[in-house]
Formats: C-alpha cells, structure tokens, sequence
C-alpha cells in the first residue's frame, strides 16, 4: 500500500502539486505572516510554486491578501521573491 501525498493548490498558477514542492505561508494567531520552512508552524496556510512567474500571479491577483484576509507585509514577498531566487524550497 502506497503512502498517500498530500497536495496543495498554487495561488499563482492554481495547479494542485505535491504539499513538499510549495513555499508555505503562514498567518499564525497573533497575525504576524510568514514563510514557514518545516510546513508545521500553527496557522492558516497558503502555498506557492517556487517559481517567480508564479509569485507575479499572486501578487497581481491579491491572492494571499484574499487568503489571509488581510494586508500583507512587503518583507512578505521580498522573503518570497529572495527565497525562489535561491532556489533552495525545504
């Protein structure tokens, strides 16, 4: 029996893929948004392709503001757009 892969929707390209390939945001209760690494921090998540064009997407279409219901922290996609450029989604 195979172990079942979760899988999560991109906000930019709206493709569904594997949860380990996507770049997760977090809002957690205090409200402060974040990348989060390890994919186990407390909170409502959104996830991203680590692909730039992807990024563009979702900013264009306020995709993670409408996520999170709330205004999102420049630091937040510079974080993003730095992190895909390195290349290195863990």
């Amino acid at each position: 029996m195979t172990k079942k892969i979760p899988m999560r929707q991109c906000l930019g390209c709206r493709e569904m893929k594997p949860k380990k390939e996507l770049i997760r945001v977090v809002r957690p209760p205090d409200g402060e948004i974040h990348l989060d690494f390890r994919g186990k921090d407390n909170g409502r998540g959104a996830y991203l392709c680590p692909n730039p064009v992807c990024l563009k997407k979702a900013v264009r279409a306020r995709a993670l503001e409408r996520a999170f219901e709330t205004a999102i922290p420049e630091e937040v996609y510079a974080q993003l757009a730095a992190q895909m450029e390195a290349g290195d989604v863990s």
